[in-house]
């Protein structure tokens, strides 16, 4: 009779804590489930469940946690974060680098200008060095042609005295060259001398002489220095003195018994006889007659130089 009383007790015992066990089992997987958002199990449903199901439920239970965790984690905004105000020491510090820069570049620009000034003053240097040496070669260039005008006018009447005709003080020298009057005395002046000035009735008939013999068979009309370019009627010579005497052309005077003829000569009657439109005198070179003639009329001249 005891023994049935134990091995009841025991077995009282051993139900109680199933029970409460089961009870506690329900009870923690209820909270476990609230906890995840599971839905509750069935009342038949095996806590434990198959091993497919505890694969499925670790497998929610892992995105679960995943969803948890991005919605955890802060999404970054796009709009950029408000960057920190500058404090007053920061605008002081960003003045003084701007300052710092500046003098930097201007200390610069004082250097490259300091080179520029430098080269400046040697350039101008040099400027004056060559503008004095110009200078020098053009004194130099002027000596040089004024010795050559001498020498051409020296050689020029040596040359007229030696070739040409020696008369007293003069040489007159015959230049078979074709130039307007202006022309022949410029070319006479170059070489020392100028057109042919006979001063009296003596040179004029020597100059004809020494003009027939050079020209014979031919009569060539030779320019003299004399002109009335400065008044009609009023002869003068190159050098400006007044002519004193004349050997103008005169027409023959006609046989006896026969009429006087206008053309006796081939060329003209009396001279002169060009008035305004002729104002420059030449010497016909067969009989030494003057002829006034169109001064840009391009004729032989003489030359005269001085002894």
């Amino acid at each position: 009779m005891l023994a049935f009383q134990e091995h009841f007790l025991c077995a009282g015992l051993r139900s109680g804590l199933t029970a409460g066990l089961d009870f506690s089992h329900q009870s923690m997987g209820q909270h476990l489930q609230e906890a995840l958002g599971l839905p509750a199990l069935r009342g038949d449903d095996n806590l434990e469940g198959t091993p497919e199901d505890k694969g499925a439920s670790e497998t929610e239970e892992g995105q679960q946690e995943e969803e948890e965790e991005e919605e955890a984690t802060p999404i970054p905004s796009s709009s950029p974060s408000p960057s920190p105000s500058p404090t007053p020491e920061d605008a002081i510090t960003y003045i003084l680098g701007r300052l710092a820069g500046l003098d930097t570049g201007l200390h610069q620009l004082h250097v490259r200008l300091h080179v520029l000034d430098t080269r400046v003053v040697e350039l101008t240097k040099g400027l004056r060095q060559l503008r004095e040496a110009v200078g020098d070669t053009r004194d130099a260039v002027q000596v040089l042609q004024e010795a050559q005008s001498r020498a051409e006018r020296e050689h020029g009447r040596l040359e007229g005295c030696l070739k040409g005709l020696r008369l007293g003080h003069k040489c007159f020298l015959l230049s078979r060259d074709f130039e307007a009057q202006a022309a022949a005395q410029a070319r006479c002046v170059a070489r020392g001398g100028s057109l042919a000035q006979p001063a009296d009735r003596q040179q004029m008939e020597a100059l004809a002489r020494y003009l027939r013999t050079a020209l014979a068979p031919y009569n060539w009309p030779v320019w003299l220095g004399v002109h009335d370019r400065r008044a009609e009627g009023l002869y003068l010579f190159e050098n400006g003195q007044r002519v004193t005497f004349f050997a103008w052309h005169r027409a023959p005077d006609p046989e006896p018994g026969r009429e006087p003829s206008a053309a006796s000569h081939p060329l003209s009657p009396n001279q002169p006889n060009g008035g305004a439109l002729e104002n420059c005198v030449a010497q016909a070179s067969d009989d030494g007659s003057w002829w006034d003639h169109d001064c840009e009329r391009r004729l032989y001249y003489v030359c005269e130089f001085p002894f």
